[in-house]
């Protein structure tokens, strides 16, 4: 506040302005059916005017280190797997504790050590981008052990004889080690594809940086 003996002159209001890409990011987590948490040692309309901008599903304010572990905690023991996203000394704890904690690259050492993922840069987007990509290797693996167990269960039984009586038919050796091979060939060229994976693009449109003031000044004139 900025006052002239009894006369007010004006006022300075300052806040942290989220980065651009997290609403976004928060979208796209929920959309995967994700629900998200936010823990903060914040006071509780600082964190709810975050969560009501961000669209975060539930916002937990005032919340101190250890806190954060018990929630945690509270979350795994209703059988729901916990991913943890932090970036400070506060944030060790719980990330620890979660079943996938990921550390911001910027953030500090000990929370860097905690966690299970270490995103280079400071972006949630990256958070999501890793979740993606776990997902789509999870997809991979089970079409990879599908295949390979169709393949093998009808190569196998073709390889011991199973047609011949009826047909004829007979694998020689060279023909079922070289079937054997296409059968890895399959499998690898399939992992093969993860290669050419793309995470989430970033929508620029979405950009709330451009949208928010980081410092907003409103001054009074005497007289006016």
């Amino acid at each position: 506040y900025f006052a002239e003996e009894d006369t007010f002159l004006g006022i300075t209001a300052v806040a942290d302005v989220p980065k651009g890409t997290s609403r976004q990011a928060v979208k796209r987590f929920k959309e995967m059916g994700v629900k998200v948490v936010m823990l903060t040692g914040d006071n509780e309309k600082t964190a709810e005017a975050v969560r009501v901008q961000m669209g975060i599903d539930e916002a937990v304010s005032e919340v101190l280190p250890q806190e954060k572990d018990s929630r945690i905690q509270e979350i795994q023991q209703q059988g729901r797997k916990v991913g943890m996203v932090g970036d400070g000394v506060n944030d060790a704890p719980a990330l620890a504790r979660a079943d996938v904690g990921i550390a911001i690259g910027a953030g500090t050492d000990v929370a860097i050590e905690s966690a299970d993922i270490v995103l280079i840069k400071s972006d949630l987007m990256d958070a999501v981008g890793a979740m993606e990509l776990s997902n789509a290797t999870i997809r991979n693996i089970k079409q990879n052990l599908f295949w390979a167990f169709f393949y093998n269960s009808l190569g196998i039984p073709i390889a011991a004889g199973l047609l011949y009586p009826a047909f004829g038919i007979k694998l020689t050796p060279v023909i079922a080690a070289a079937a054997m091979s296409m059968s890895s060939f399959f499998v690898v060229t399939n992992a093969l594809r993860l290669r050419r994976f793309k995470p989430t693009a970033v929508e620029k449109s979405d950009d709330i940086e451009q949208r928010v003031e980081p410092v907003s000044v409103t001054w009074v004139t005497p007289g006016s």
